[in-house]
Order: C-alpha cells, then sequence, then structure tokens
C-alpha cells in the first residue's frame, strides 16, 4: 500500500507542481515528512502505528519526488541527464547501503530498534540541512537551463512520451521485488539468512556503480542502451529463482543494475523528450504509470510464485523483453533530440 501510494500520487503532486511552480516548497514538504517518519518508528506501539508511519513516508516521497526530478533536471542540463540522474542515483543507493549497516551496528550493541531508528534522526536532519543550503544558493533552479524553451503549457504531453512510458510500463510490470526474492532465498534454502542483507548490499552498491557508467553510455548513445541493460534485467529473473549461491549472487547484481536503471536512466531520458514547463506533469504520470504497473506485476508475480515457479519466470522474462521493441522506437525518433540535449555546447555555456 505505501509504495502504491508512492507511486500513484504523483499523478496529483506532478502537476500541482508545475501549476503552482512551487517547486522547492513542494520538495521540502516532502522530504520533511519523509525525513521524520523513519526516525518516528522508535516511537510506534503497535503494527497498525508502524504501519502508519510506512505509508507516511511513502507519501512523502510521493510529493518531493516529481519537482525534485524537475530541479534535478534542470541541474544535469549542463552536464548531461544520463550523468546528472545517475550521480543521484549513486548517491541516493549509498545511503541506501550505509543505512542499514548503521542500524545493524545499533542492534547489535544496544539490542534495541527503537534506538536503531531513532539514530535515523541524524542522516535526516543532515538531509535537511543540505536541502535548505541547496535552497538558498539555487532559488531558481530553471534559470541553470543553458536555452529556455518555449512556454507550452496550451499543448499536452508528446506522443513518444506516452509510446516510452508503455515500455517503461512493461520493465516495471516484470520486474520482481526483493521481498520475494529473499522470501524465496530462506525457503529454498540456497543462500542462508544471515547472507540476505549482504546480497541485498550488493544489489545496491551494483545499482549506485551501474548508474553512473550507464549514465555517461545514455549521454553519449541515447535510449539505446536500455535494450542490453533491459536483457540483463530480465536474466536476473532466472538467475535468482533457479540458480544456486553463487548464481543467485549473479542475479541479485543484475537486479541491482536493473533497479539502478529504473531509478536513473529511465528518467532522466524523460527530460531530453519533454519541454521543462511540462516536466512537473511528465514526471508526475511518468512514474505514477510505471508505479502502479510494478505494483500490477509484483501482485501477478507473487501470485505464479505460489502457483508454478516457471511461469513466474517466462511472465518476468517476457515483459521486459518486450519492452526492447518500443525502446529502440523510442531511441530511433528520439535520436537527435539526444544528440543536441549532450552535445558539448551547454557544458562550454557552464565553463564560461
Amino acid at each position: 500500500m505505501g509504495e502504491l501510494l508512492g507511486y500513484g500520487l504523483r499523478l496529483l503532486s506532478g502537476p500541482l507542481s508545475e501549476r503552482s511552480g512551487k517547486f522547492w516548497p513542494m520538495t521540502l514538504f516532502g522530504y520533511v515528512i519523509q525525513m521524520l517518519a523513519v526516525p518516528a518508528l522508535a516511537l510506534a506501539r503497535s503494527w497498525p502505528g508502524a504501519a502508519l508511519l510506512i505509508i507516511l513516508e511513502r507519501v512523502g516521497k510521493a510529493i518531493r519526488n516529481p519537482p525534485r526530478d524537475v530541479m534535478l533536471s534542470h541541474a544535469a542540463k549542463q552536464m548531461g541527464y544520463g550523468w546528472g540522474f545517475g550521480l543521484h542515483e549513486a548517491l541516493d543507493q549509498s545511503g541506501a547501503l550505509l543505512g542499514p549497516l548503521l542500524v545493524a551496528a545499533v542492534l547489535s550493541s544496544r539490542h534495541s530498534y527503537p534506538r536503531a531508528f531513532a539514530t535515523l534522526l541524524v542522516p535526516g536532519l543532515a538531509a535537511l540541512a543540505a536541502l535548505l543550503v541547496a535552497r538558498v544558493i539555487y532559488p531558481r533552479p530553471e534559470d541553470l537551463e543553458a536555452v529556455p524553451s518555449p512556454d507550452v503549457h496550451a499543448g499536452g504531453l508528446p506522443s513518444i512520451f506516452w509510446v516510452y512510458l508503455s515500455g517503461a510500463a512493461l520493465v516495471a510490470a516484470g520486474f520482481a521485488d526483493f521481498s520475494l526474492i529473499a522470501y524465496h532465498f530462506e525457503k529454498a534454502g540456497n543462500v542462508p539468512k544471515v547472507w540476505v542483507p549482504v546480497f541485498y548490499s550488493v544489489a545496491m552498491g551494483v545499482s549506485g556503480a551501474g548508474s553512473l557508467i550507464f549514465g555517461r553510455l545514455f549521454d553519449r548513445f541515447g535510449v539505446s542502451v536500455l535494450v542490453p541493460l533491459t536483457i540483463i534485467s530480465a536474466l536476473s529473473t532466472p538467475l535468482v529463482f533457479l540458480g544456486n549461491f553463487w548464481l543467485s549472487l549473479l542475479g541479485v547484481a543484475a537486479w541491482g543494475l536493473g533497479m539502478g536503471v529504473h531509478e536513473s536512466i529511465i528518467p532522466a531520458a524523460v527530460a531530453v523528450m519533454v519541454p521543462q514547463q511540462r516536466r512537473g506533469s511528465a514526471y508526475g504520470i511518468f512514474t505514477a504509470g510505471y508505479g502502479v504497473f510494478w505494483f500490477l506485476g509484483s501482485v501477478a508475480i507473487g501470485i505464479l510464485y505460489d502457483v508454478f515457479l516457471p511461469a513466474l519466470i517466462v511472465f518476468s522474462v517476457v515483459a521486459e523483453i518486450a519492452a526492447i521493441p518500443v525502446f529502440l522506437r523510442v531511441a530511433t525518433r528520439l535520436a537527435p533530440a539526444a544528440r543536441e540535449a549532450s552535445s558539448s555546447e551547454p557544458r562550454e555555456d557552464a565553463r564560461r
């Protein structure tokens, strides 16, 4: 429910940020909710209270992500959209790696979940402080765009955007959630329980590193880089659900690479195909659609896991591979715009 709200509510937050132009206030508000909801788990005394805070954390993410992505697209214009979004994802995944390790360290020494969650208030407040500094230094991120786009509020989103969204939805539908992967490891017994967090850490490390590498490749080759990445992501499912310890580790690494692509390269392409005045709505609609299909696909994968494991693998692989022709079509139509966006001229303007 939290993940569904975290994506579905972006249908509201994206267009609202676009119409109001309040990118910073909405981003800060969403971050405040998210950064305080997780440490507040230290105060939860029942599962409904904990569940409410988990859902609230996802709601905060839904509020802040579309306006944040719009501002990130403005900042990434001068360095390349792929590198900008890739760098953001790498930093994000470093937190996803270090945060759980911090909680584990507190649990091992204090044996207290409330104290472990309360400790997360420190990095949460540090994140909010960094945002406030950025707000003071860059009050108008849209001014970072080297060449402002014409006002296109009266028009709809370009048709290529909807084609691209259909491909991303197919990838999302076939992408298994790590919760099910971890459950399978424990049920199958091919990965000892103590190694499951290590596997997740490997996935996050690959996700961050892959975002940086393929972000650069996206700036050079455009949407076509999604083709080999989608193939690698599709291979993760048979590896993690049919493999032994080492093949499962390889599958988790491929899964992590797929996760990095989802969070960096796929949204970076939206900035290339949508004018800056429509990016609030575009990111809201795109991530909401992506999240809804990930939710529906996860439900189908969960049902198939109980019914027939090979059917799960076929569904996942076919759904992701079906996105490849869509990405190839988008790459063909988007090639001129991608070359223009990744040219050296904006970077030269930035140096001047």
